[in-house]
């Protein structure tokens, strides 16, 4: 994208200096990586993005819908049960996300952007610790610190949200036209559909090997989740 600020396709995107953030707290654009420029995807409206179908409009819904939770969880206004709920549903949701994005997203972003290795490298490292941090909190119902944990992984899963739409989400429409991104789209929320919802530290973060050794194990993660009592349970934290 060059040096100077990328507008939208539609002509809409303001410019604005690069220390001013948008309302939900995203920088406009950054300056890692070889600096490149980018404008987040968080201030772009959806016909910028591809439309509704479109890879990006998906993964910020998605996006959307986490932080919504997280803030649920945290605000103290849920009864015990209702955030019981609540972190089953962000957990179920975290893991089929980024499996997506591992299997459809990474992989092509690595070949099209420039320092694409970087980037995504960068992002699977964040994937990797949630694993761990949440496959901690899953294995430990008692223990007196799982609140903490678990605010823990949602700073992580923050920084990751930021880290997607601020520099690596924007390399992929500046990458492909809309078509490109809905069928990415499409494909992106086939994988979603049959992925892990739980966390699984030992399975690789890069196909084919996550796919191999996913796959099969979302089976049991999705019977599991239908099993009463059988989702992730953030038991009284």
């Amino acid at each position: 994208m060059g040096a100077a600020l990328r507008g939208d396709s539609d002509g809409t995107e303001p410019r604005r200096n690069r220390h001013e953030q948008s309302p939900s707290g995203h920088r406009g654009h950054h300056h890692r990586a070889g600096a490149t420029v980018t404008v987040s995807i968080s201030r772009r409206g959806a016909a910028a993005l591809g439309g509704g179908g479109s890879v990006l409009m998906r993964q910020r819904r998605d996006h959307a819908r986490l932080d919504a939770m997280m803030n649920r969880w945290s605000d103290g206004g849920a009864t015990d049960d209702e955030r019981d709920a609540l972190w089953r549903d962000i957990v179920q949701l975290v893991f089929s996300h980024a499996f997506a994005e591992e299997t459809v997203l990474w992989p092509v972003l690595r070949r099209v952007a420039p320092h694409g290795e970087e980037l995504t490298g960068r992002v699977e490292a964040e994937h990797q610790a949630i694993n761990d941090l949440i496959a901690r909190v899953e294995k430990s119902p008692d223990d007196p610190r799982r609140a903490e944990w678990i605010q823990e992984a949602f700073a992580l899963i923050r920084q990751d949200i930021r880290d997607e739409e601020d520099e690596l989400l924007p390399r992929l429409r500046a990458a492909f036209g809309d078509r490109r991104l809905r069928s990415i789209g499409a494909a992106w929320e086939a994988v979603r559909a049959t992925a892990p919802t739980r966390p699984h530290p030992g399975v690789p973060r890069r196909p084919p090997g996550n796919a191999l050794r996913g796959v099969p194990l979302s089976v049991f993660d999705r019977l599991r989740d239908r099993a009463p009592g059988g989702g992730p349970a953030a038991r009284r934290a």
